[in-house]
């Protein structure tokens, strides 16, 4: 039996100081950073089109959501079939706004990308969502009767959150369950793997009726669309402008800051480079 050095000894290279993370988190790193360039450069037309099938996307899973929970009354069944429309978003290389939390940031940071070109991607991504999740939302309500009143009751519990801690952390709670969901996403080159945690914290995003920008607004949208929601857009330009506030925050504090604090040398290096 080979001796094992013990904790904190001279073969404990995890502890020395300027320990190097393991290799799968560096690899991931490298990953989100060239990804990261490519979204920031993006020319406009794609970068509309890939966020408005993103928005699309999404409205699938608000599709099949509402008509399981007009037909059961179930909440978590509906979340649990909701999470098909993140797997399309996975498939499709469709994106959201809050997916760009992590990786064009991540580039930013290290320096091969500007703050301007990220707050481009920002409104024009959420812009391009919002759109394609209203067309999806005005077809939902025209198409499907049957499920209006379950859209006004969904959309009404979003559009009257208000302005809280309770709504704040809930739309923190939401952008750090996207940022880690791009995160973990981005840990494999499997899309087999990347599926899982596509269903498995989109199905926490909605079960938990966690406060998210995009989402959110396409279910209010399915409410006011039906002509008998007890809210109005004034109450979704105010639903949205808090969602997103603290989608941000958790998504950049929780998860993108503390994810960047494990490689601080290949920040580093990034940033040396020309």
């Amino acid at each position: 039996m080979t001796d094992r050095p013990s904790p904190g000894g001279s073969g404990d290279l995890t502890s020395a100081p300027g320990a190097r993370e393991e290799p799968e988190v560096e690899d991931a790193f490298d990953r989100l950073v060239t990804e990261g360039q490519d979204r920031l450069t993006r020319p406009l037309l794609p970068l509309l089109t890939t966020a408005f099938v993103g928005g699309v996307d999404v409205g699938i899973g608000v599709l099949i959501y509402l008509v399981v929970k007009a037909e059961t009354g179930n909440g978590l069944l509906a979340a649990a079939v909701f999470t098909i429309g993140f797997v399309a978003l996975l498939l499709a290389r469709s994106e959201l706004f809050t997916e760009n939390f992590l990786v064009p940031v991540t580039a930013v940071v290290a320096r091969k990308g500007t703050v301007l070109q990220l707050l481009r991607l920002w409104v024009l991504s959420l812009a391009a969502n919002l759109l394609g999740g209203f067309v999806m939302a005005a077809m939902i309500i025209v198409a499907l009767p049957g499920v209006r009143a379950t859209a006004v009751l969904t959309g009404t519990h979003y559009a009257h959150l208000g302005v809280s801690w309770e709504s704040f952390f809930l739309a923190v709670l939401a952008g750090a369950v996207i940022t880690l969901l791009t995160r973990m996403q981005h840990a494999t080159n499997s899309v087999g793997v990347q599926l899982v945690p596509a269903v498995l914290l989109s199905f926490v995003l909605v079960g938990a009726q966690l406060f998210h920008s995009v989402l959110d607004s396409i279910f209010i949208f399915a409410g006011l669309l039906t002509g008998h929601a007890g809210y109005d857009y004034a109450d979704w330009v105010g639903a949205l402008g808090w969602s997103a506030f603290g989608n941000l925050v958790g998504g950049l504090v929780l998860v993108t800051a503390v994810r960047l604090l494990r490689v601080p040398h290949r920040v580093r290096e990034e940033r040396a480079q020309p």
